[in-house]
C-alpha cells in the first residue's frame, strides 16, 4: 500500500482570503489579481557570454471583480456624476490565512481605469472587472 505524504496540510484557497479595501473588508469581490516585474538584462563585453546584469523600470499591474452592489456602495460615498476613474489613488489590502499564520499584500496607490456593466439575459447576479493602476506591490507585509 502506497504512503501518501500531506506535506502542506489544509492549502490556502479563496476561503483564506480577506481583501481590504476603503477601510473595510469587501464581501462583494470576485476576483483578484495582480502581479508585477522587473527589467533584467544580460550585459555583454568582449567574447560571447554576459559580463554582468542591468536592472530597468518597475511594473506592476492588478484587476479586481466586484459586484454592482460592491461598486454601488463604493459610488455612493463619492459625489454624484463622479466617476470610479476620479478617486485618488488608495491601497487594497490582500490577506491569506495559512497555517495559523496571515500574510499580507498591499497593492499600492490604486486607481480605477475604467467603469461598467456587462450583464446579459440568464445572469443570475451582475459582477464587473475593473483594471487598476498601481504603482507597486508590497509582498509579505507584516
Amino acid at each position: 500500500m502506497a504512503t501518501v505524504i500531506n506535506s502542506f496540510g489544509k492549502m490556502a484557497g479563496w476561503n483564506s482570503v480577506t481583501l481590504r479595501l476603503f477601510g473595510r473588508d469587501v464581501v462583494g469581490v470576485r476576483k483578484i489579481a495582480y502581479s508585477d516585474e522587473q527589467e533584467i538584462e544580460n550585459e555583454y563585453g568582449s567574447g560571447n557570454m554576459p559580463i554582468g546584469q542591468s536592472e530597468g523600470n518597475y511594473k506592476a499591474k492588478a484587476s479586481i471583480e466586484l459586484t454592482i452592489e460592491e461598486m454601488r456602495s463604493i459610488q455612493s460615498v463619492i459625489p454624484p456624476t463622479f466617476r470610479l476613474q476620479d478617486i485618488g489613488g488608495f491601497p487594497i489590502v490582500i490577506a491569506y490565512e495559512y497555517a495559523g499564520k496571515v500574510y499580507k499584500d498591499v497593492l499600492n496607490n490604486c486607481r480605477f481605469k475604467n467603469n461598467g456593466i456587462d450583464v446579459k439575459q440568464g445572469d443570475k447576479s451582475i459582477a464587473t472587472s475593473f483594471d487598476l493602476n498601481i504603482s507597486h506591490i508590497d509582498w509579505n507585509t507584516i
